[in-house]
């Protein structure tokens, strides 16, 4: 992997080609990502780089009244993330990621950033995120299976048919598609075509849907895979 990137995603909306063509894209805002430390075949066994993206302040504890400390910002970055941003010389980060990329000689831990630029339009990128969280659902929901009859008469309109057979071995095989927790799993779509690169303000526009809901982080790495 030669290139890749942390980003957020900001929505869809639709751009118009030079062509006329109307395309939908997705709004990406990628990076800008700090490099927080690269990792080499001497001190780690592999090659690699990890980076940050979003800025995250550090968890403050003071005492009230009583003498007794208080958290105000539980959220914030602790002393171990605040000691690993120091080493390459930048402020914690709310994300971190690890990437493989083939030339880690040519980035240095907290000098290096990473930026939309690195990508440009007709580029071929895969973008990976957790998809929408949709509760518990139904078979018919989960998996798209088939439902039953809509007449009055049946016995079943939205179930999933029969579960185990009657026979050996007579119980629920282990896989079958049943009702459950559906969604809120990483999902990488592939073979996305960047339509347009805003280096200026970190936007990349993608064409197509990608997974999550707006405010979600997404992994954008140049595509694994060719189509015409």
């Amino acid at each position: 992997m030669k290139k890749a990137i942390l980003a957020e995603k900001l929505g869809m909306t639709q751009v118009f080609t030079e062509d006329g063509s109307l395309v939908p894209v997705t709004v990406l805002k990628a990076g800008p990502c700090t490099v927080l430390q690269v990792k080499t075949e001497e001190s780690d066994g592999y090659e690699a780089i990890q980076v940050g993206f979003e800025e995250k302040k550090e968890k403050v504890t003071a005492k009230d009244g009583s003498g007794k400390k208080v958290v105000r910002l539980p959220h914030g970055a602790t002393k171990a993330e605040v000691g690993h941003a120091k080493k390459a010389g930048t402020t914690p980060k709310k994300f971190i990621k690890e990437f493989r990329v083939d030339n880690v000689a040519d980035y240095t831990a907290g000098e290096s950033v990473i930026t939309a630029d690195i990508f440009a339009a007709g580029d071929k990128v895969d973008v990976t995120a957790k998809s929408k969280g949709k509760g518990y659902a139904g078979g018919i929901k989960r998996y798209g299976l088939h439902s039953g009859p809509s007449g009055h008469g049946s016995k079943y309109h939205r179930h999933a048919g029969s579960n185990g057979s009657a026979t050996t071995p007579g119980r629920v095989m282990k896989g079958k598609k049943m009702p459950g927790h559906a969604g809120d799993v990483q999902i990488t779509v592939q073979n996305l075509e960047v339509v347009r690169v805003d280096a200026e303000n970190d936007v990349i526009l993608v064409k197509g849907a990608v997974p999550g809901p707006k405010k979600a982080v997404v992994v954008i790495r140049e595509s694994v895979k060719s189509y015409n």
